[in-house]
């Protein structure tokens, strides 16, 4: 379930990335944007929650908020990529770098000004046991599986799919990767570059604020710094894998997952470090990634 919150979120960075060459930093914080409309779409839109139980929503009503909460991320994403990374598409690297952590910062903090500092109960799905939720089965023999851990999972799963048969069997995903493959050709051919950085965000974004929704669910809180750890994780999950490949991002999604709660099981307080020791044997053993290919550079 982890893993497939990270692949979801590192979609994001590596689609950003194998477009524009661009680390978009901001992008933890789309997911945190994503999860708080979520959960003001279920409170003031009345989407469908569970006959009695006013803090819970049906399994109609978290796919409602989930889309809900992909068009606004994606509004937003389109947002920063428009006022804050294309005026910079010719400017040194590093100075587009300095503005999505920027970017970042303004989100974080400006999301504290918006949504308050403190965490805020977020709607429990139907058929879930809330005390459960992000917790292990005390005292108990077996394995324990959440339904919202298998809800997650098989979302995430065919939101990969739909992205891989975007990219790899329409026109607009032939023009993403012909972009990626080379800006100017690709310009030069008649493809609306412009549109089609646009509609990277748009996607990318969208996933962000389906994997908010889906952790708030899953946790029964959110808070505006969640975005902070969440979206270092997926970077580093992202680079594992091999940045600018999808399914090498939801490879190391799953990788990033694992390894974290494997570590948690037995020395939590080592979960989080767990998680940057694979980064740096990956980029020892393999700096391009699990399935990234490595490019050639004129100097």
């Amino acid at each position: 379930m982890l893993g497939s919150i990270y692949a979801l979120i590192a979609l994001g960075y590596t689609m950003v990335y194998g477009v524009l060459r661009l680390i978009n930093f901001a992008h933890g914080d789309v997911y945190m944007v994503g999860a708080f409309i979520g959960l003001y779409a279920w409170r003031y839109l009345g989407l469908p929650s569970e006959e009695g139980q006013a803090q819970v929503v049906s399994t109609a009503g978290l796919l409602l908020m989930m889309l809900i909460a992909m068009v606004g991320a994606a509004a937003l994403g389109v947002l920063i990529e428009r006022v804050a990374y294309r005026p910079l598409r010719r400017a040194p690297r590093l100075t587009a770098l300095i503005t999505a952590i920027g970017v970042s910062m303004l989100l974080e903090y400006g999301g504290q000004l918006v949504f308050g500092t403190t965490k805020q109960d977020y709607p429990w799905l139907a058929g879930t046991v809330p005390s459960s939720i992000g917790s292990a089965a005390g005292g108990s023999s077996g394995i324990s599986i959440d339904r919202v851990d298998v809800i997650i999972l098989v979302i995430a799963v065919l939101l990969v799919v739909v992205l891989q048969i975007i990219v790899h069997g329409t026109r607009p995903g032939k023009a993403m990767r012909a972009v990626a493959f080379d800006r100017e050709a690709a310009s030069l051919m008649g493809i609306n570059t412009d549109t089609i950085i646009a509609l990277t965000f748009i996607v990318g974004s969208a996933f962000a604020g389906a994997a908010g929704v889906l952790v708030g669910v899953r946790n029964h809180y959110v808070e505006p710094l969640m975005g902070l750890t969440a979206g270092i994780k997926a970077f580093v999950a992202a680079v594992v894998g091999g940045i600018g490949s999808i399914p090498g991002a939801a490879l190391g999604g799953l990788i990033m997952g694992l390894s974290e709660e494997a570590v948690r099981a037995f020395y939590p307080e080592l979960a989080d470090a767990v998680v940057f020791g694979v980064l740096i044997l990956i980029l020892v053993l393999r700096p391009c990634g699990l399935i990234g290919s490595q490019t050639a550079e004129k100097v």
